[in-house]
């Protein structure tokens, strides 16, 4: 499953022909079930709807195909109106409701054309608590517009009782004009060898995340896959250890992994085998690589800072 040639620092995950066998085994499909937990499903989320308890989902990650023409790997979505794309909504969020529990925790991920749909659809049935915006780095320049340069996951729960742990999430930053007391202390940060930072509190607008590209050992073929710094925020922050993350289009497995590194159960479905094979050759490696890139010392360090990258080597 080579695509091409790789430069020497391309560190872009392969699956190899002779490891094919061994990994589909390991995926449930339609003709093929089992326990879901800590699963592949090969096949669409309605297929296993029926394996997944109800009331027993703590997480959904939601991050299904934006209302644009695309094309995943053969599998063609074509962009549609609004109201249809919200009707699309409407159809998943109706369908596996019965699956979260009482306390449980969505996110919705789209873009600025989706938003107004997850807004519409979402708010039918859960608490629509805010939206993060992320910022792609990547992307074409626009010369009759302004470059499209950002992401959107709505944050929504079940109910008003929820979990939300927001000092598993801070922000380490670097001080750039240090303020300290008048006797010389420091204010609400620390001093090190490496540089001053501080620990702030998570917002909803990130400038931190980083587009998996082929220096990163976590990326794959999939053309539109999240990071694994961007999910292991939502995971933390919304889950406790044993809880249970539902994926309905994991593509090339990061929610499955991520889950999978921070101790938690999961179970995502996919149609595309290809993508399935990636997602379980990365849940294999997971197995002894636990490291997340941006994640280190119990804290989300910023984008291209100095220690989490030497901490990344």
């Amino acid at each position: 499953m080579n695509k091409k040639n790789k430069g020497k620092m391309n560190r872009t995950l392969e699956v190899q022909e002779k490891e094919i066998s061994s990994l589909e085994n390991s995926f449930l499909h339609p003709g093929k079930k089992g326990d879901i937990k800590n699963k592949i499903g090969l096949g669409s989320y309605v297929d296993f709807l029926d394996d997944i308890k109800d009331n027993s989902v703590d997480l959904l990650f939601l991050d299904p195909p934006y209302n644009l023409s695309k094309n995943f790997n053969g599998f063609e979505f074509k962009k549609s109106s609004v109201e249809e794309y919200t009707e699309y909504l409407d159809e998943i969020l109706e369908n596996i409701n019965p699956k979260l529990s009482n306390n449980s925790t969505i996110y919705i991920c789209g873009d600025w054309k989706t938003s107004i749909s997850i807004f519409n659809s979402a708010s039918k049935i859960f608490h629509v608590r805010n939206r993060i915006t992320w910022e792609r780095e990547k992307g074409r320049g626009a010369k009759s517009n302004w470059k499209n340069c950002s992401e959107d996951i709505w944050f929504c729960t079940k109910s008003n009782d929820y979990t939300f742990n927001v000092d598993e999430v801070k922000q380490r930053r670097n001080v750039i004009a240090p303020y300290r007391n008048q006797d010389g202390t420091t204010r609400d940060w620390s001093e090190t060898k490496e540089g001053n930072f501080r620990d702030s509190f998570p917002s909803n607008l990130w400038k931190d995340i980083t587009i998996p590209f082929w220096s990163m050992p976590e990326n794959t073929i999939h053309p539109t896959q999240k990071s694994e710094k961007l999910v292991a925020k939502l995971i933390l922050a919304s889950t406790n250890k044993n809880d249970f993350v539902f994926d309905p289009f994991l593509g090339s497995g990061t929610t499955n992994v991520v889950a999978k590194k921070l101790n938690r159960n999961f179970f995502g479905t996919e149609i595309n085998k290809e993508y399935c094979l990636y997602a379980q050759k990365r849940l294999e490696l997971a197995e002894s690589a636990k490291d997340i890139q941006g994640y280190h010392d119990g804290v989300f360090w910023d984008r291209n800072t100095l220690s989490a990258q030497k901490k990344n080597n």
